[in-house]
């Protein structure tokens, strides 16, 4: 990543969160990829991946992390897993008779594609979790920083 030296943290915290970067994000996409078939699922698997994107934000900076993922497209993105969730239910509601009815049928036990929509929920899910809590994470920082700008704007008075 390239950066501004000056901002984020120091250089030993910057290098090991470029080391371990990849790995939360690989072993999120497993989490949610396998989730049906071992512990797992959206939830963890998008929480795992937004804390790759915080870890990122805290070792470099928020403003370095935002040219990438803004809080607008966190927002987006949060509300695109929400809206494929919500197709995905309706697709079986049409076709099934039942919101998130298995539509896809059932393949080989223990194998990636063998839960049906499950997957495809797995993944609608990370989308809403994983931006969700990063977009509260920005938020909250943002936050944070008006006040305590407010609160030493008091103190200086």
């Amino acid at each position: 990543m390239k950066e501004n030296r000056k901002s984020g943290m120091t250089f030993i915290v910057k290098m090991i969160t470029n080391i371990m970067i990849g790995f939360m994000i690989v072993f999120g996409g497993y989490i949610v990829l396998f989730g049906h078939i071992t512990p797992g699922g959206g939830f963890p698997g998008g929480v795992m991946i937004a804390l790759a994107y915080i870890l990122v934000t805290l070792a470099y900076g928020r403003n370095i992390v935002e040219r990438k993922v803004s809080g607008i497209t966190a927002s987006v993105v949060d509300d695109l897993g929400a809206l494929t969730f919500w197709f995905i239910g309706i697709i079986g509601l049409c076709v099934g008779g039942e919101f998130l009815y298995n539509f896809l049928g059932k393949g080989k036990p223990f194998h990636i594609f063998s839960a049906g929509t499950i997957i495809l929920n797995n993944i609608a899910i990370t989308l809403k979790v994983g931006m969700s809590l990063y977009a509260i994470f920005l938020a909250l920082a943002i936050l944070g920083r008006v006040v305590t700008d407010k609160n030493e704007r008091k103190d200086e008075q």
